[in-house]
C-alpha cells in the first residue's frame, strides 16, 4: 500500500542522508476569542496596545473584533515557532484589560448574531474591504459559524528537498512545476488521512448550546442544559455544523492550473442565493460580490496550497505566477489542556504526516475519492472514538486503529532520521505519544475533556472557562521579560504608524479600488 513512499525515503536517505528532510519551515496561527473574565464575547474594540491588527504581522484579527489571530514567523525548528507564540500570548496576556483568552474551538456564551462584531481595520480601502468581506461572510454563512477558532500549520518542505527529488526521479520537467506538483500531491494525500489528525488532536467533543440560532443542535446528545456532545466524538468543528463552502463550489486540487482556474472561475461566478443578499443596499456594501466566491480565501478546505503575495497581489496571482511555496494544514482544534492551544507533539506529528504525504503515489481526485475522504473525516469527527469505527479506503473497510496503526509503523524510520540532528528524540516520542493514543483512545483530547467535564460535573462553558483562566492566571505569575515587551511594543508602535501611511495614501474611491484588486 505505502511502496512508493518507502522507496522514495529509502532512496532519499541513501543518496542524501537525514539531512535531506530537515530545515523545512514552520509557522503557526492560532484564533482566540477575546472574551470578559465571564465568558461573554467581548464587545469592545481590539486593544490599541497590542498594535493594529491591519498591519502587525503577528498580533491581528480574523472574522470578529473579538476574535484574535496570534502568528509567528516560519522557522527552521518547531521548538523555536512553539516558544516565538508562547511569547506572543505572554505579552497579549498582559495587554488585554481584564479580557480573557478563550482557549477552545468552539465559542463561548454567544448572544446571537448581532452580539458578534466585525473586525475593524480603519478608514482606508483596505481596511474597508477586509471589512465587507467579513460581511458577506456574516451573510452567507452567519457569523456565529465565524466565531469557530482554530490552529494553522503552516509548512515547506527544505529548498533542498525538491531538487533532490526531482534528480531521483529523473524528473526533467521546470523545477517550479515539480514542486507545485509535489505539493499537490501531498495536499491531496492529506486529506485522505485527514482522519487521522481528527482522532489524534479533535478537541470539541461538546459545545455551548448557545452556538445554535435553530433546533440544529437536537443531532447531538445532551451533557447538561448548557452542553450538547458526541460520546464518541473528536472534533463537531470538523463537522456539519463547523464552516462549510456552500454547495456549488468544485474546486480541482489535482494541479495548481486547474486549481486557480477553478478559484479564478468562482470568484468571478455569480451565485442566485447570494445575489439574493444584495451587494449594495442604499449605498451600503453587504459583501464584495454576489459571486460564488467573494475573493479566493474565502475557500474552505482543511488544507490549502500558499504562495507569499507580493503588495496588491492576489493569492492565485502569486500561485500562477511562482507555484506552491508552502501548505497550510487548517484541521488542528484549539488544545484546551495546553496554554498555547497546541504542543511540540502536535506539530512534530503532523510534519511527519506532511513528509510522509509528500512521497507517497497521490492519484489524481475523482467524485468517489472526494466522497470517501468526506466520509471518513465525518466519521471520525462525530465518532472517532467508537470502538472498530469502520473507515473508507481505496483497498475496502478498515477500522480506524487498524489503519492508524499501519501508519504508524511507516513514520517510524522518518521520525528516527529527523531526530539524527535533535536533542534527545523528539520525533520519535511524539509518534510514540500518537500511538498510544490510537491504542487507547482514553489519552486523545476529546476524551480526557468529556472525562474532565463529567468528574467535576462541569458544562462546556464551565470547563472551557475554567481553563482559560488558569492560563491566564500562569502568564499573570510569569513576569515578561524586557526583550519582549521591548519587541511586542515596538511592532504595535509601527503597526499603528503603517496603518496611518495607508490611509493617508489613499487617493480612489473604494469602488475603484475593488475594481483595481480583481483586475490585477
Amino acid at each position: 500500500m505505502y511502496n512508493s513512499y518507502q522507496q522514495r525515503l529509502n532512496r532519499l536517505l541513501t543518496t542524501n542522508g537525514s539531512k535531506i528532510f530537515h530545515g523545512g519551515r514552520k509557522g503557526i496561527e492560532k484564533e482566540s476569542l477575546r472574551t470578559t473574565s465571564e465568558g461573554y464575547l467581548a464587545q469592545t474594540p481590539h486593544p490599541t496596545q497590542l498594535g493594529a491588527a491591519l498591519t502587525h504581522p503577528n498580533i491581528t484579527t480574523d472574522y470578529s473584533e473579538a476574535l484574535l489571530e496570534l502568528v509567528t514567523a516560519p522557522h527552521k525548528n518547531i521548538r523555536d515557532a512553539i516558544q516565538e507564540l508562547d511569547d506572543i500570548h505572554h505579552f497579549v496576556y498582559a495587554n488585554l484589560g481584564g479580557n480573557l483568552l478563550w482557549n477552545a474551538s468552539m465559542p463561548c456564551i454567544v448572544h446571537g448574531e448581532s452580539a458578534i462584531p466585525i473586525a475593524r481595520y480603519g478608514r482606508s480601502n483596505a481596511a474597508k474591504m477586509k471589512e465587507v468581506y467579513r460581511l458577506g461572510l456574516g451573510h452567507r454563512y452567519g457569523r456565529v459559524m465565524q466565531a469557530i477558532a482554530g490552529v494553522h500549520f503552516n509548512y515547506s518542505l527544505p529548498d533542498h528537498f525538491w531538487p533532490a527529488l526531482q534528480t531521483l526521479e529523473k524528473d526533467t520537467s521546470d523545477s517550479q512545476a515539480f514542486r507545485s506538483a509535489g505539493y499537490f500531491r501531498l495536499i491531496r494525500n492529506y486529506l485522505r488521512h485527514d482522519w487521522l489528525t481528527l482522532y489524534l488532536f479533535g478537541a470539541s467533543p461538546a459545545l455551548c448550546v448557545s452556538f445554535f440560532t435553530d433546533h440544529q443542535g437536537r443531532m447531538f446528545q445532551t451533557l447538561d442544559e448548557h452542553t450538547v456532545f458526541e460520546p464518541y466524538g473528536t472534533t463537531l468543528r470538523m463537522s456539519d455544523i463547523g464552516y462549510q463552502n456552500k454547495p456549488g463550489l468544485d474546486v480541482s486540487l489535482n494541479h495548481v492550473a486547474e486549481y486557480v482556474d477553478s478559484l479564478n472561475q468562482a470568484v468571478a461566478t455569480p451565485h442566485p442565493p447570494f445575489s439574493e443578499i444584495g451587494v449594495q443596499i442604499a449605498g451600503e456594501y453587504r459583501q464584495i460580490s454576489d459571486h460564488i466566491l467573494q475573493i479566493a480565501n474565502e475557500y474552505y478546505n482543511a488544507i490549502r496550497p500558499k504562495q507569499i503575495m507580493k503588495a496588491g497581489e492576489r493569492p492565485t496571482t502569486a500561485l500562477a505566477n511562482r507555484g506552491v511555496q508552502y501548505v497550510e494544514v487548517r484541521s488542528l482544534d484549539i488544545n484546551p489542556l495546553d496554554p498555547i492551544g497546541v504542543n511540540e507533539d502536535q506539530l512534530r506529528f503532523t510534519e511527519m504526516l506532511l513528509i510522509f504525504c509528500a512521497l507517497q503515489d497521490s492519484p489524481e481526485f475523482d467524485q468517489t475519492s472526494e466522497e470517501m475522504i468526506r466520509h471518513n473525516q465525518r466519521q471520525v469527527a462525530l465518532y472517532g472514538r467508537q470502538p472498530d469505527l469502520p473507515l473508507t479506503s481505496p483497498e475496502g473497510e478498515k477500522t480506524l486503529q487498524s489503519w492508524a496503526g499501519n501508519l504508524m509503523q511507516q513514520l517510524k524510520p522518518l521520525a528516527a532520521s529527523l531526530d539524527e540532528h535533535e536533542d534527545n528524540i523528539p520525533y520519535q516520542q511524539a509518534l510514540n505519544t500518537q500511538q498510544q493514543k490510537v491504542e487507547n483512545p482514553n489519552l486523545t483530547p476529546s476524551a480526557i475533556m468529556l472525562r474532565k467535564m463529567r468528574e467535576q460535573n462541569l458544562s462546556f462553558y464551565g470547563y472551557a472557562i475554567q481553563l482559560s483562566k488558569q492560563w491566564q492566571d500562569r502568564y499573570a505569575k510569569r513576569p515578561l521579560s524586557d526583550d519582549v515587551k521591548q519587541h511586542f511594543t515596538a511592532l504595535a508602535q509601527t503597526s499603528h504608524a503603517k496603518q496611518a501611511e495607508i490611509e493617508a495614501a489613499d487617493d480612489i474611491s473604494f469602488d475603484q479600488y475593488l475594481a483595481n484588486y480583481f483586475s490585477n
